[in-house]
């Protein structure tokens, strides 16, 4: 529970932080996102993945907004990685492939792109653009691909201003249902 504990104060101490360039807050973000989960009754390792997908935007030390400074923070890698021991590849198996499927999507779906918010557009360049073929079908083959796009599609939708959430801590039987398990 410790990890929890962990990561409930960086939610409350950072996550009032902008989301890069959208008009919602790092924490506004990840409970939207952990919300949409829910609503389509995803498993509690999906619904963990969702809240915390972008803790790495809270651990790196590239500063605020490294996007628009040319950066690509790794925030995913770095996501994943802080997560595995903890959760295990159910959880950041999906955060450390989310931005992959947002590369995916824009390859799959030429739809997608023209969906993607200003920031996201920017990041997408940084982060190496839409998936080419190969690329495509070795993402598709790894376990967790297909929650890390459900992932990514709750992510692209959880930027809404103003929306009503349940609280961060309504989402803590879901991290402790997560909790590694070995899946």
């Amino acid at each position: 529970m410790q990890a929890i504990d962990r990561l409930s104060a960086l939610l409350t101490a950072k996550g009032g932080a902008q989301y890069g360039e959208e008009a919602v807050t790092q924490l506004e973000h990840a409970l939207q996102c952990a919300a949409l989960a829910e609503a389509e009754g995803a498993a509690a390792t999906t619904v963990a993945a969702a809240l915390l997908h972008d803790i790495g935007h809270l651990l790196h030390k590239h500063g605020p907004s490294p996007a628009l400074r040319g950066i690509d923070d790794r925030h995913e890698a770095i996501g994943g990685k802080a997560l595995a021991r903890d959760f295990g590849p159910a959880v950041a198996e999906p955060v450390r492939l989310h931005v992959a499927a947002k590369r995916w999507l824009c390859g799959a779906d030429p739809a997608y792109f023209a969906r993607l918010s200003p920031a996201s557009v920017r990041s997408l360049a940084l982060q190496g653009g839409a998936m080419r073929e190969d690329e495509a079908a070795a993402f598709l083959a790894q376990p967790h691909a297909e929650a890390a796009i459900r992932v990514r599609r709750w992510d692209d939708a959880a930027k809404v201003p103003g929306k009503l959430t349940p609280p961060l801590e309504h989402y803590r039987a879901a991290l402790e249902t997560a909790l590694d398990r070995g899946v």
